[in-house]
């Protein structure tokens, strides 16, 4: 049997086919990433390095508050989560008329995040409810209002099963 001689049309012919697919490859590739890119986690470094200092000074004077604020959220089984904030002050006495609200915040993909609009259901005790939440890890940020300014901020992960 004669084999066919391996000419300069031959190479060729087998490079670009290799470089073709190569090429088509990582096309297919990078519009896949571009698609599924979740966004950037702060929309501009610049102006978040400006704010940085106050949320030190809040942070600060939130420390020398000394407010207990617990919160307990659970998942039932129609994927609804229910949030309870229960706020006191240093010397114990519940919070009452601050405005809380909740965010939960998927740490992998902003796109889920879930506002949670709290209402006061008792002296410092807040609650309210996201319907559909998935289970699995998110970031519950908590964040309190007197006055129109903030008062209170906390993030914590949970694990909603």
């Amino acid at each position: 049997m004669a084999s066919k001689p391996l000419t300069g049309t031959k190479v060729f012919l087998m490079l670009v086919a290799f470089f073709g697919v190569v090429i088509g490859v990582n096309g297919i590739m990078m519009k896949l990433a571009i698609a599924t890119l979740p966004g950037t986690d702060v929309d501009s470094p610049y102006a978040a390095g400006l704010v940085y200092d106050r949320e030190i000074a809040a942070a600060q004077d939130q420390a020398a508050r000394k407010w207990d604020v617990s919160a307990h959220i659970e998942r039932g089984r129609d994927g609804a989560a229910t949030l309870r904030v229960e706020a006191r002050d240093a010397s114990g006495r519940p919070l009452a008329g601050l405005k809380f609200g909740g965010r939960l915040e998927r740490p992998t993909d902003k796109r889920a995040d879930l506002a949670v609009e709290l209402s006061e259901a008792g002296s410092g005790v807040y609650r309210g409810s996201a319907a559909s939440v998935a289970p699995g890890q998110w970031d519950l940020v908590i964040e309190g209002e007197a006055r129109g300014a903030r008062v209170f901020l906390s993030r914590n992960r949970v694990i909603l099963n």
